[in-house]
């Protein structure tokens, strides 16, 4: 007797599964290929350039000095001693002045003068005679006070003048020595602005005082 031999057919699932595996693998590489495709165009891959040392120091906040001067050069020169334009070396070409760093802080040097001679003058209008001596104070560079010896000869000349204004009636006023030594100073700062672009004199002192 013959057996039949039945023969069971493969079942056809698998090929959805895979159709379905090899949708999502398509899908996958369009999505990753958008993200490349993004950072590309952002410039993502590009290499960083190298800051330079300058650029570095600018970042971290000690760049370039000029930019952090705490003392400004200083103005023309009037009533108060600063500097007029054309000088030689500060900001318009005037001397800077002298500093001293300290830990808390930074400070200027005072530097002094006294001229040699005693200025002695007949007040107007009267028999008296006025004797002093003056000193200067700069807080400027050596230059000032090399200005003030070189023009020494121009300097005693308008200081005279200025003392010889006096009159008695000034001499009783309070503020009298003070207001004279503002307008020594006015005038020594103007002679030297005039002949070396620059005055630098901040205050004029009687070392000696003499009326009689």
């Amino acid at each position: 007797m013959v057996e039949e031999v039945v023969v069971e057919a493969e079942p056809k699932a698998k090929k959805p599964i895979l159709l379905i595996v090899g949708g999502l693998l398509v899908l996958i590489l369009l999505v990753v290929g958008a993200v490349v495709g993004t950072l590309f165009a952002t410039g993502f891959f590009k290499p960083k350039a190298e800051l330079t040392a300058e650029q570095m120091l600018e970042g971290d906040g000690h760049g370039d000095a000029s930019k952090a001067d705490a003392h400004s050069a200083p103005a023309k020169g009037g009533k108060d001693g600063a500097p007029a334009k054309g000088g030689k070396d500060g900001k318009d070409g005037a001397p800077s002045k002298l500093t001293k760093k300290s830990p808390e802080m930074i400070r200027f040097d005072y530097s002094y003068l006294q001229l040699d001679r005693d200025f002695l003058v007949n007040l107007t209008g009267s028999r008296k005679v006025m004797s002093v001596q003056v000193a200067v104070m700069t807080r400027y560079d050596q230059r000032v006070l090399d200005n003030v010896k070189k023009h020494e000869f121009a300097l005693r000349s308008v200081i005279m003048d200025v003392m010889r204004q006096t009159v008695d009636a000034d001499l009783v006023k309070p503020e009298f020595r003070k207001e004279l030594a503002v307008r020594i100073r006015d005038v020594m700062n103007t002679l030297l602005e005039k002949y070396e672009d620059f005055g630098g004199i901040e205050d004029v002192y009687f070392t000696s005082f003499i009326v009689q």
